[in-house]
């Protein structure tokens, strides 16, 4: 009986210490699994979605933000339609025509070029010392060099502070911004440059001031 008994402790004394170790292992994978999960988020909070650069950067826009109309422009200063809207001089008469009744903004669409990218940014660096419209003018009227070299000299005919906005040109500040433009772009589903949208409506088409005069009237 003492034999019997002690054979049917055995296997019991045998199996209960190998329990323990596969319940251990489970809860440290379930552990190593939840950490996992915090460290991704954490990451998604901090380190993954940091602000890049330039993204507080206002678009240039002329007319007051208080309009009751605002027009849109999202464009490309290596866009020949874009310099050819440009050149009708719709904005100047626009504002002429409606004064305080209009608002008139600038977005970066910059996908015609390889260094339109680099131009968008460029307009912004002109912009950090109040001079956005004078370069914008200059890179649609004088030249049609978009390297950097081109869009410094540009700088320097402007009487800008050579050195800082070589400096921002250079350091990438305002490519943030220009990649927001461009998703926002995107994502109102502009397919070509230049476009528009009116109160926030996609337009079809870059508009004349005739059609715009009506768009404004009929509000």
């Amino acid at each position: 009986m003492a034999n019997r008994k002690q054979i049917n402790r055995t296997p019991h004394q045998e199996t209960q210490p190998q329990a323990k170790p596969r319940r251990r292992l489970t809860n440290t994978l379930l552990g190593l699994i939840l950490f996992s999960g915090f460290v991704f988020l954490l990451w998604q909070q901090t380190g993954g979605s940091a602000p890049s650069p330039g993204l507080d950067v206002a678009d240039p826009a002329r007319g007051p933000a208080d309009a009751p109309i605002e027009i849109v422009q999202y464009s490309d200063f290596g866009c020949p339609s874009c310099r050819g809207w440009h050149r009708a001089g719709i904005v100047d008469q626009l504002l002429e025509t409606y004064g305080e009744k209009v608002r008139f903004v600038w977005k970066d669409f910059p996908v015609v070029t390889p260094y339109s990218p680099k131009a968008a940014e460029a307009g912004h660096c002109a912009a950090s010392q109040g001079k956005f419209w004078e370069y914008h003018d200059y890179l649609y009227e004088s030249t049609t060099n978009l390297r950097d070299e081109g869009l410094k000299a540009a700088a320097a005919s402007l009487g800008l502070n050579q050195s800082e906005f070589d400096d921002c040109l250079d350091s990438g500040r305002m490519a943030g911004k220009v990649q927001a433009n461009d998703s926002a772009a995107r994502r109102l589903g502009l397919r070509g440059t230049p476009g528009f949208t009116f109160n926030g409506q996609v337009l079809p088409a870059p508009p004349s001031f005739a059609q715009l005069a009506q768009m404004i009237d009929s509000q």
